[in-house]
């Protein structure tokens, strides 16, 4: 039954209930995906494919390039869990909703999240295409996954987030993006509320800041992963140049384009980081 209000109970009863019907194996990984971004894990067979109704005990909502549903990866006693959409605070979802993935594949026993992102990107010598790995984020959507009865739910009550996204992982990202054919980079994340895009003073703002790219999600999620103990890794693929940098209107097309046009790449990464994430045999 659906409910208004996603509970440290109801996270338990979903995290059980996915336990008792699907044989997860080891897992190596969680992988997210951003918009228009579709994850596939060369060298793994899907198990079994899950509508998120069937997951997580609150309304789903449709969103444009994104897939409500995840997919149960394995290869031999290993397992990846890949979330082929995700859940943003402008959709009418809280922040322990929007953080209900990482948590759930936190206590699944996922030791890594890997989340991909669509991006503005503040760089005016960067181009669509281009891949921005994320060394940081600016928290700009006044919300956080841990605040509320969340607060009480586990220690630590205060985490540090000091080196929130993992250096061995984006060193490790950084060689396969660039041998799979991206213009890679380092940066930092700005997480904005949405849905309207930003106005071109607000983009000269984050860029004085100290902000590389800007989106409408992903940093309640890594909140979330980093107090569960996970590794966090983001890819942000910049699909366009922000608001008073491109000379053309922002759309939610060059988006999807973007992501359709990388595919063939991020795979090929993707596979990359599965070989060396994955379990070591028995």
């Amino acid at each position: 039954m659906l409910v208004s209000t996603f509970t440290p109970a109801l996270l338990d009863e979903a995290v059980a209930r996915f336990r008792a019907r699907h044989e997860t194996g080891r897992l190596a990984a969680a992988l997210v995906a951003g918009s228009g971004i579709t994850l596939q894990a060369p060298g793994w067979e899907p198990a079994v494919e899950v509508p998120y109704p069937e997951v997580f005990p609150f309304e789903i909502r449709h969103l444009a390039g994104h897939t409500p549903t995840v997919t149960l990866w394995r290869r031999g006693e290993q397992g990846i869990l890949a979330f082929n959409g995700r859940f943003h605070l402008y959709q009418g979802y809280s922040a322990p909703e929007v953080a209900a993935i990482p948590r759930l594949a936190g206590l699944l026993g996922c030791p890594v999240y890997v989340a991909t992102n669509a991006v503005g990107c503040l760089d005016p010598t960067a181009r669509p295409g281009n891949l921005v790995i994320v060394r940081d984020h600016i928290n700009l959507q006044a919300a956080n996954p841990l605040s509320g009865e969340w607060l009480r739910w586990r220690e630590p009550l205060f985490p540090d987030m000091t080196v929130a996204y993992d250096p061995e992982l984006r060193q490790l990202a950084a060689d396969l993006a660039a041998k799979a054919g991206f213009r890679v980079g380092e940066g930092v994340y700005c997480g904005l509320l949405g849905p309207s895009y930003e106005t071109p003073a607000e983009i000269r703002m984050l860029a004085t800041l100290g902000g590389t790219v800007v989106g409408m999600s992903t940093v309640q999620e890594v909140i979330a992963a980093r107090h569960l103990g996970m590794r966090v890794l983001v890819l942000s693929l910049v699909t366009n140049l922000a608001a008073g940098i491109a000379p053309e209107p922002l759309t939610h097309t060059e988006v999807m384009e973007a992501g359709a046009a990388a595919r063939p790449r991020l795979t090929t990464l993707i596979g990359g980081l599965l070989e060396a994430l994955a379990c070591p045999g028995p």
